[in-house]
Order: C-alpha cells, then structure tokens, then sequence
C-alpha cells in the first residue's frame, strides 16, 4: 500500500500543461524525475507549500527554550552522566515566574529540556531513576514538566518537549542500554510498570533494540501525561557514541504523530537547524530545499550548513524538494545553563530585537533559550531585558500605520490565508502621510509557496518614486528596515520570481529610536573608545549611510570604570582614554531613556607584552595576533601535540583570571580543554587553571576563566589540550588577562 501510495503521489506531482494551464499540485514534498527541465524543476519549487502543523509553527514566530538540570549546579555546558542526582540541588521553582516573564515578551512557546544529553530527565519517569525522583527536591516527588505544563495552560502559552537521543547515563552505567549491542525484537511499547498504569491506553508494537524501546517509553511518558505537545525537538548533538547505536526513528515518528498529532518535530523533516547557536541568520532563508533523498521516509537528516540552501542553481541538483522551515537557536545567556548572575553575561535587549526582527523578519522561528538559575527562577536581569524586547515589540509591531489604507483588499485584511497573485507591482495608499521605518510583507506560503526571489518597495516623496528597500525572498514574513520616510504611498515591486507569487499581507510600523547597545575597542597602550554597536541593515538607497547614527542621533555615552551603574551623572564619553584594568560599564542616553548597560571586564594592556616562546605558528598567523588587540587576525598553531604561548607581561601583576577569544573566521582549532600556568621569573611555574570550555563551534563568543585564588605573576603560559572536533591546530585571536 505504501509503494502504491507513492506512486500516485508522484502521478499527480508530476506536470502536465493541458491547454497552457499549470497542472501541478501543492505538496510538502515533489519528486524532481530525471530528464525535468530547469524550468520545470523551477515550477515544482513553486508548488511546495508546509504542512498544517508546519504553518502553525511558523505563526508562533517567537518561543522560549528552557535548560535546566545537573550543568545548572555544576556550572557545566555540557555533564558527564555520571553526576550524583544529589547535584541537582533544587529547593524552590516558580515555573508561573517563567511563564509570566515569556508572555510579556511575546513568546508563543516554550520549549523544554527534559532529558539533556547526561540523561538526567525532569520529569517522574517510569523507566529510569537517574533523575529529579532521586533529589531531595520535594522529596523526590518534583515534577518540572509537570508544573511547567500546568503553568503553560494558566498563560495560554504552547509547550514543546526537548529529549536528547543521546545520553551519557545510559552509555557509560555499566547497565546502561544506549550501544549494549542488544538484539531488535518486537517490544510492546509502553512497557507496563507495576503500579504505574496509564491513563492513555494506545498500544504500539516495534521491532527494536533496549535503547530504542527505553526511549520510545519516554516518548510515551512526556507525550501523553502532561498536556498537549506542540514540538518533539531531537538534538543533533552526540558527544560520545558507543556500540554503533542507530535510532529508530520510524518508530519515534509514528509514536509522535499518533500521540500528538499537531506536534512538529524538530531536526527531521519539518523543522531544521538554522546551523549556529549565535543567532545569526541568513540574508536569504528559503524554506524550500533540495533534498538527495526522499526526506519523507528518512531517518537521518545532516545539518545544513551552507549559506545558500534554496537558490535555484541548488534546487537543479534536487531529487526532491521539500518544505523544512528553520529555527534559530541562541541564548538570553553565555551559554545554555546559568553558571552565574556575575561572569555570564546577558544579551541586551537591543541583542535580542534585532535578531528577531532579522530571524522572524527573515522567515524562520526565533527560539531564544533562558535558564532558570539555582533558586528555580529566571534572574531578574533576564525578565528585565525579557520585558523590554517584548514592549518594543509590542509598541513597533502592534500598530499598523497601512490602517485605513487603500489598496488590494486581501493585502490589508491581516488574513494570512487570502491572497493576490501579483505579477509585477502593487501600490498602497493612505488618507494621510506617515512617517515609518518598518515595513512587513507576507506571502501566502500554504496556498502559493515561496515564490518572491528578489523585491523592492519605494514611497512617494517629493513627487516622485523613491525607493526605500530592496531585499530577495519574502517567503511566511520578510520585516523591511530602513531609515524614517514620510509618505503616502507605497509600492512594492517584484524583481523576480518563481512564477506569480501569491502575497497575503502588508503593514507599516514604526521604531522609536533606541539609544543604542555599545562597544568598546581598545588599543595596545590602553586607550579605550566607545561606540554605538553597528548594526546590518537592510536597505538600499542612494549614498553610503551609517544607519546606527542616523536612528540614533542625539545619544550621549557616560561610563565608569570602577564597577558602579552608569548614570547622567556619570563621566561623559567625549575622546578615548586610558584604563588600566578593571571593570567597565558604559550606557547611553537618549531623550531621556537609557540604553542597555555595556559591562566588559578589562584585562591588563598589552603594550609591553612580549612573545617569550610557542610550540608554532602559521605563516600569517603569527603567534603574536593573539595578542595584538585586534580580534580579526589570530595566531595558529598548528604541528604541535600540545600547543602553546609563552608571555611576558612586562610587569609583575595580580591576575584573576584571563579571557579567550576565538577566531570566527571558521571553526578552526577552537580550543576546548588547556591548562593555564604563570610564573614570576620565567622559570618555576604554578598551575592555576584546568580550564574547559564547551560549544565554541556554535557560539564562538569571548570566553572568561577564573582562578580559584588571586595569582602574582609576570610571565603567563596557555596550553591547549584539547581541540573541538579533535582538530589538529589551536587557535587565539585575542589573549586578555585580569
């Protein structure tokens, strides 16, 4: 049945012009068969169109991501499984805290990590005691899914579940099942506990091994026991395998579809990884994507990496095109767990606007992680900065300046399902002028696919047309920035496209000036200037323009540099000046608001550094770029076992602690494991530091390391012992002491 079931999709998927007229059907998925033209292959893209259950993700536009676990009390990215459960010391959760905090910010929903990859899960399970039931929390009663469900449903809030396919516990317990080399039999998933009946009584028969069924069981548990499940989210991630372990994920995928039939799952076919965890985004995000295989019966689904992933020179080579929509993932935090409200720091409310006007505006889902510290809770700064995005969200987006406007009725009713097919342009006009800097185009993907491939939109201003922005694909949302325009009229113009696109909305907003996220730069001898953050906007006109300035003209920078809250009565930033070490904290003031609070540790200047020895060095990337002040050049080592650099500091000094910073050219020679040494005669050395840093590949961000105790040194060593990937070079692009 399957077989001929495939076959009559691909009779009706493929094309026939029958008296000039289109004759293919919208799919999720389209077969390109050997011999299709490029034109053909061109149309079929533009007849691929997501699911219902896709649609309804993308409308969520905005969610939470929830870490918590043992790594919140270790201070650890990622645990060994081997943890004691005693670690996790919980003692108070106010799961409402979150939720309250993640609806003021405009989220849809959260999404939680029940089982992380150590195994350690969140939730009463039947099939596992390496986990909450064996903490002291309530007595080993605590259920966090449980009270986050409950929370969710009081604010109307969706729910996900995130369960790790790997798991730390389950490989290195000497009983463990994940590799155990079992045998596939049929198993009756759930399993039957004694004393622990379930309410849902669906039966399921499989053909696996001992991990497969233990997870299937899980699967079960979350997706059954605690409320309605939006998104089953499967993690890419493996830090140790063992036994050749597959995934049935068949299996996984027919037990999820059963029990929660509405829920998307992410890292297969419906949603994928936008391929970094710094939320960065692509200029060009096409949801259609060519595939080599039949993405529909897959089990195994890479990442997709590359810039471009649905252009039509990538859609040539396709056998199938599919619709997977992104998401981009990153944290409020450095990091996924909370390690600490002092050295962890948190993105500003600037951070997390423009990524989700570049990530939601650039037709992919924003999931933006923030984790609960010790006491169970969001930290205050977190539900601060939470509240601010999440009003200006609400002040920009929440006014449509189009209403009252005149036009194609279907573009300015707000109904994502009612279209107008536009071949070349349309124009809107209104009663009266409005000043905007934001303008939001949709296009009626369930009904006409992403068909927009480039687009313009000018205003009437001073008689005539002026175009104001240009960008490629509009896709579910595409948010137009550019600087403030008074108008009356609007035109958008359609560059090129996959045949006649269909577009269901227009709105216009506009953006209060902010005063603006700030940065620092500091040269060798100390001197320190401060910024406004430059920001990518996407517009076109004519001249070069520096939009930051221009959204932002009036603003005044006040700093300190002994640790204290900036305010008005702080010193004034007017020229760069000399600091030698110490804390720095910056804001600035516009129109009497204050902007986010730059705060930057400030390590010792790098003057009189002197470079005393390394293991090596490439030709252009000199062992000195680690410590030149200038993040963009990098030192490499690459033929050393254990590679290292030497430093005199030029004095002696009290040093806490230092500061990596990757390069970000690529991911190249990131180092995850080093020891730090320092010495005050170059000759007897002391140990201070085993450090460990994790995730660098996906958040290659500026890394502090504290030593257990103040050290007097002149001379400091850094060795790397262990590269991400197990890379055979290391690299520096900026070395910091405190």
């Amino acid at each position: 049945m399957k077989k001929l079931s495939l076959l009559l999709t691909l009779i009706v998927a493929f094309v026939l012009h029958v008296n000039g007229k289109d004759k293919i059907s919208y799919e999720n998925t389209i077969q390109v068969l050997p011999g299709d033209s490029h034109e053909l292959i061109i149309e079929k893209a533009a007849h691929v169109v997501p699911t219902e259950n896709q649609m309804r993700a993308l409308q969520n536009e905005f969610i939470a991501f929830i870490h918590i676990g043992p790594n919140t009390f270790t201070r650890r990215e990622w645990g060994t499984g081997m943890e004691d459960p005693s670690v996790f010391a919980l003692e108070t959760l106010d799961t409402d805290q979150w939720c309250e905090a993640m609806k003021a910010a405009g989220m849809k929903m959260v999404m939680i990590t029940v089982k992380h990859h150590d195994g350690f899960v969140l939730w009463q399970s039947r099939y596992t005691t390496h986990g909450i039931m064996s903490t002291k929390f309530k007595d080993g009663k605590g259920d966090i899914l449980k009270e986050l469900s409950a929370s969710c449903q009081k604010y109307g809030l969706k729910l996900g579940i995130y369960l790790s396919p790997a798991d730390l516990y389950q490989i290195e317990s000497p009983d463990g099942l994940y590799g155990n080399l079992s045998k596939y039999t049929k198993r009756t998933i759930p399993r039957e506990v004694p004393g622990r009946p379930f309410a849902n009584k669906t039966k399921f028969e499989f053909v696996v091994d001992d991990y497969n069924e233990y997870f299937l069981n899980q699967l079960f548990e979350v997706l059954t026991e605690y409320g309605p499940v939006d998104e089953v989210w499967f993690d890419g991630a493996h830090p140790k395998s063992k036994g050749g372990q597959k995934y049935n994920y068949q299996a996984w995928k027919t037990l999820i579809h059963t029990l929660a039939p509405k829920a998307v799952i992410f890292g297969r076919e419906d949603i994928r990884w936008c391929g970094n965890e710094a939320g960065i985004t692509r200029d060009t995000e096409w949801n259609i994507i060519p595939f080599k295989f039949n993405p529909d019966t897959a089990s195994h689904f890479p990442n997709l990496l590359p810039k471009d992933l649905g252009s039509r020179e990538k859609l040539y080579d396709a056998n199938y095109l599919h619709y997977q929509q992104t998401e981009t993932d990153t944290s409020i935090r450095e990091g996924w767990f909370y390690r600490d409200d002092e050295d962890q720091k948190v993105r500003s409310a600037d951070d997390i606007f423009d990524i989700y006007e570049r990530c939601v505006g650039g037709n992919a889902t924003f999931l933006l992680n923030i984790p609960p510290n010790r006491e169970g809770r969001f930290s205050d700064r977190d539900v601060q900065v939470l509240k601010e995005v999440g009003s200006r969200i609400s002040k920009t987006y929440g006014t449509n300046l189009l209403s009252g406007a005149k036009g194609p009725k279907k573009l300015l009713d707000g109904n994502i399902e009612t279209f107008v097919d536009v071949k070349d342009s349309f124009i809107i006009r209104t009663p009266k002028e409005i000043t905007i800097n934001r303008i939001v185009l949709q296009e009626a993907v369930s009904k006409r696919s992403e068909r927009v491939e480039r687009h313009a939109v000018d205003a009437w201003v001073n008689g005539e047309w002026k175009e104001i922005a240009q960008a490629t694909n509009i896709g579910y949302k595409r948010i137009l920035r550019f600087p403030d325009v008074t108008t009356n009229a609007l035109r958008v113009r359609v560059l090129e496209s996959r045949l006649t696109p269909g577009f269901a909305n227009i709105t216009a907003h506009y953006y209060e000036a902010q005063p603006p996220q700030l940065a620092y730069n500091r040269t060798t001898d100390g001197k320190i200037s401060i910024e406004p953050k430059r920001a990518t906007f996407r517009w076109k006109s004519k001249g070069s323009v520096n939009s930051a300035d221009k959204l932002n003209a009036g603003y005044k920078i006040y700093y300190t540099t002994d640790g204290s809250t900036p305010t008005a009565n702080s010193q004034e930033y007017t020229a760069p000046f000399y600091m030698k070490t110490g804390q720095l904290k910056a804001v600035s003031i516009l129109n009497g608001r204050t902007g986010a609070m730059m705060d930057e540790r400030i390590g010792l200047p790098k003057k009189d550094w002197k470079l005393v020895s390394f293991s090596d060095e490439a030709k252009g990337n000199e062992a000195t770029k680690a410590f030149d002040a200038d993040a963009s050049t990098y030192w490499i080592g690459q033929k050393s076992a254990s590679p290292q650099l030497t430093i005199d500091l030029g004095e002696t000094a009290t040093l806490q602690g230092f500061a990596y910073t990757p390069q970000t050219t690529d991911s190249r020679g990131m180092i995850a494991k080093g020891v730090f040494s320092v010495s005050v005669d170059g000759t007897t050395w002391e140990k201070v530091s085993e450090f460990e840093i994790g995730n660098l590949v996906n958040d290659p961000s500026k890394r502090y390391v504290n030593f257990d105790k103040s050290v007097n040194a002149r001379y400091v060593r850094i060795e790397a012992v262990e590269m991400e990937a197990n890379d055979t070079v290391a690299t520096i692009a900026e070395l910091d002491v405190f």
